[in-house]
């Protein structure tokens, strides 16, 4: 299967793997991350973390990218995430519920990798579980 063109696509999806390293070729060491929920980030390494804790709590993570809209530098994608919280995570009690959310990632790209990206994410849904 080919490879997804956009780093938006490529950076959900190697999270959703629990491939961070993989963020090094995606994200500027000093990415900032905007982010709901106090998961926010200011360099890759952070990032990584937060990944690494998403990935443990919720090991069915999924983001599923429903469209891509690019123009020069800027990538937004409108993404469907799921999941099963397993583990206490982003202030969140296990209990081991399902859930599905709507979520918009807006990205600004510098020579090929996100600089920046904003997480607007319908995650008062997660509270009402």
């Amino acid at each position: 299967m080919d490879e997804p063109a956009h780093v938006v696509t490529r950076w959900l999806a190697a999270g959703d793997l629990g491939h961070v390293e993989a963020f090094d070729d995606l994200l500027h060491p000093d990415v900032v991350v905007h982010a709901p929920r106090g998961l926010s980030t200011e360099d890759v390494e952070s990032e990584k973390a937060v990944w690494r804790e998403a990935v443990a709590a919720i090991p069915d993570l999924r983001h599923e990218v429903q469209e891509v809209v690019a123009q020069g530098d800027v990538e937004m994608a409108r993404v469907i995430v799921s999941g099963t919280l397993r583990h206490h995570f982003a202030g969140i009690a296990g209990s081991g519920q399902s859930f599905r959310m709507d979520q918009a990632v807006i990205c600004h790209l510098r020579d090929g990798k996100i600089a920046e990206a904003w997480e607007i994410a319908d995650v008062g849904s997660l509270d009402e579980k």
